[in-house]
């Protein structure tokens, strides 16, 4: 697994963890980014840079990401959505529109990987679906 997969499975597991508490993710973010003095400590890995740009960009513009989900998931409302498919979408949608490092075909072949191994049998082609619209238009979003 690449340095920059990991950094995207730690950047969904704060957002998911943040939604299963019902917190803001920057609360759990800054959780996760305090070393722990206990006997935690040796299991602890930092968050990354890459991880908490992605947590924060997400908190950032989560309106517009959930705009554009609720847009492009066709029968299928934000809300309704299983919690893991929902984090990695954002996590995808945020990449697409604000990170010029990745190519929008990684950031929906990660997406839907992240989908095959955490989510259901049929997360793969839903994420693959709606990426799959938002990255042929991610030229006109990114200027919007």
């Amino acid at each position: 697994m690449s340095a920059r997969s990991k950094a995207r499975k730690r950047a969904l597991d704060v957002l998911y963890a943040a939604e299963a508490r019902g917190v803001d993710p920057l609360i759990v973010l800054d959780e996760r980014m305090q070393e722990p003095t206990g006997p935690d400590r040796h299991s602890w890995t930092p968050i990354g840079e890459y991880a908490e740009g992605v947590v924060r960009g997400v908190a950032e513009h989560r309106e517009r990401i959930d705009g554009l989900l609720a847009e492009h998931a066709r029968g299928w409302t934000v809300e309704r959505m299983p919690a893991v498919d929902r984090a990695i979408l954002r996590i995808a949608v945020y990449e697409l529109l604000y990170s010029t490092e990745v190519p929008p075909a990684v950031v929906v072949n990660e997406a839907v990987d992240a989908a095959k191994v955490l989510s259901t049998d049929d997360s793969p082609r839903f994420v693959n679906g709606v990426l799959g619209q938002l990255a042929v238009i991610t030229p006109q979003l990114r200027g919007a």
